[in-house]
């Protein structure tokens, strides 16, 4: 009897020891750690939802310059997708990156759900960087990347409400937000083309 009730509990331990080791995986998540062993930048502590529906760590995107922009479908200032993809493609290679993110929360720009926001991307403007599902970027529910991105304690240089679509935040490698540009200066706008290789100059911090 003894010898048996050894042999069950050697069977049953490591199961409880896997079991137990996926659970603490589930739940720690090592937010402070980034690709680079350094802690990661505050503006890219965020996990959020990429437009086909999986978490997107935005730790991913340490050591990058990254572009992020509020998008909608019926907007004005929609056919800027079009110089957007133009700069991805022209300066990815150097370690640029653009972040979508559609919202709806201007005169219902955005209205359909994230397979046509997609859809509309790709068909209309061929768009291969990055984009996440629909989010809110201002009121009650406001996104928490976009509550950092627009609050004066978290973001004091460039703080204020986002007033309309495709308004832009360009963060250098370091993950400091370095600029905030409206929505009328265009992506391939000199501003905002220089401000983009100047922080490509800079190294790794």
């Amino acid at each position: 009897m003894k010898t048996r009730l050894n042999v069950m509990v050697a069977l049953i331990l490591p199961a409880l020891l896997i079991v137990s080791s996926a659970i603490m995986g589930q739940t720690t998540q090592p937010a402070t750690s980034g690709q680079t062993g350094r802690a990661v930048p505050a503006v890219l502590n965020f996990t959020m939802t990429s437009i086909e529906g999986q978490d997107v760590n935005l730790a991913k995107y340490e050591g990058n310059v990254i572009l992020i922009v509020n998008t909608a479908s019926k907007c004005g200032f929609t056919p800027q997708y079009a110089p957007l993809e133009a700069l991805y493609k022209k300066y990815a290679n150097q370690g640029f990156v653009i972040l979508g993110f559609p919202e709806n929360d201007f005169h219902d720009q955005e209205p359909g759900t994230d397979i046509q926001i997609s859809q509309f991307c790709t068909e209309k403007y061929g768009v291969t960087f990055d984009m996440f599902s629909k989010i809110d970027v201002i009121g009650p529910n406001q996104c928490p990347l976009y509550k950092f991105l627009t609050d004066e304690t978290t973001d004091p240089a460039f703080a204020g409400p986002v007033k309309w679509n495709f308004e832009k935040f360009l963060i250098a490698r370091d993950g400091t937000i370095v600029a905030r540009f409206r929505s009328k200066i265009k992506p391939d706008s000199p501003q905002v083309v220089s401000a983009i290789e100047a922080q490509l100059a800079k190294p790794l911090p």
